[in-house]
């Protein structure tokens, strides 16, 4: 079976060694192109485009697979199916139906519950317990399409997006393994999604992370993990943006004036009134400085205790 593989982050790349690792026909990865990266503005490659570069796999970037060339040369590929992890652009139908056994896409929920852009941090946002990763059938209406398989693993108190992105991807490419072995044998029956359970995820921006105070200390918690890496969760102080890289929740903490700092009992912690309970701060950045964990950080600015955070 002749296989197309389209990814880019390196999320994508446990997947597309998993099919080359188990000797699956990879005629061809599509990524997204090389752009300006870095204060130097050279071009970067995808971390997918590196992995099948190492692997000796043709790479094919179009600036867009909506084009007609980019879909003839797709076509004249011949694949008999497509596999899409993260590939970063939305597939035409007529793409769709160039594959006899279809497209299938690795995403990273428990579909239909977070279709949409940002699944990861959508799951830690809401305060799900669970998530996983579905390989379903791709269609025209994003990530409605039938699922062939899915794996479910905790959300742990710890994790914030990369380090379950990183889990994940991992299950993702056990599952997708499985899966396509077992779509190709016809061995596996797709199960439609049940549209009465579904949500959608938008992309996140960067100016979700700006920390609003009067929010519960839960609530700021939960951003904090889902925001780490990118774009963050931050504040600002001294007219200079500050993230909050690490934070933990003072159970049964009280708190008023939201945004206030405070100092803890713990002899070098230190606390943010929020709107509900009291955010304990564990690590923390300045905008071009290097993480610190919060003692250090009060220990050089001293007069951060007392001082009133914006919201």
């Amino acid at each position: 079976m002749r296989i197309v593989f389209m990814g880019s982050p390196q999320f994508a790349v446990p997947s597309l060694e998993q099919l080359v690792i188990n000797k699956f026909d990879i005629v061809s990865v599509y990524t997204q192109p090389d752009r300006p990266a870095g204060r130097g503005r050279g071009l970067a490659v995808s971390p997918v485009k590196a992995a099948a570069l190492k692997w000796g796999i043709p790479v094919i970037q179009p600036e867009t697979v909506n084009s007609a060339e980019a879909l003839v040369e797709l076509a004249a590929l011949k694949p008999d199916v497509i596999v899409v992890c993260a590939y970063g652009q939305l597939l035409p139908q007529v793409l769709l139906d160039i594959p006899p056994r279809q497209c299938l896409n690795v995403h990273f929920s428990l579909l239909p519950r977070h279709r949409g852009a940002s699944p990861v941090a959508a799951a830690i946002l809401a305060g799900d317990d669970f998530t996983g990763v579905s390989v379903q059938q791709v269609r025209h209406k994003l990530d409605t399409g039938p699922v062939l398989a899915a794996a479910c693993i905790p959300i742990m108190p710890a994790d914030n997006t990369g380090s379950l992105t990183e889990k994940l991807s991992i299950v993702g490419a056990h599952l997708l393994q499985e899966a396509l072995t077992g779509w190709l044998r016809g061995e596996i029956k797709p199960l439609p999604q049940d549209e009465s359970r579904a949500n959608y995820v938008g992309l996140v921006k960067k100016e979700d992370g700006e920390i609003d105070w009067h929010l519960s200390a839960e609530e700021i918690w939960r951003r904090v993990r889902a925001y780490n890496p990118w774009p963050g969760a931050y504040t600002y102080w001294k007219g200079k943006q500050l993230k909050i890289n690490g934070a933990a929740v003072l159970v049964g903490g009280y708190s008023k004036e939201a945004g206030r700092v405070i100092a803890l009992q713990e002899q070098g912690s230190v606390g943010v009134n929020t709107g509900d309970g009291i955010l304990v701060l564990l690590n923390m950045q300045y905008a071009g400085k290097k993480a610190m964990p919060a003692a250090e950080f009060i220990r050089g600015q001293r007069d951060f205790i007392g001082s009133k955070l914006p919201s």
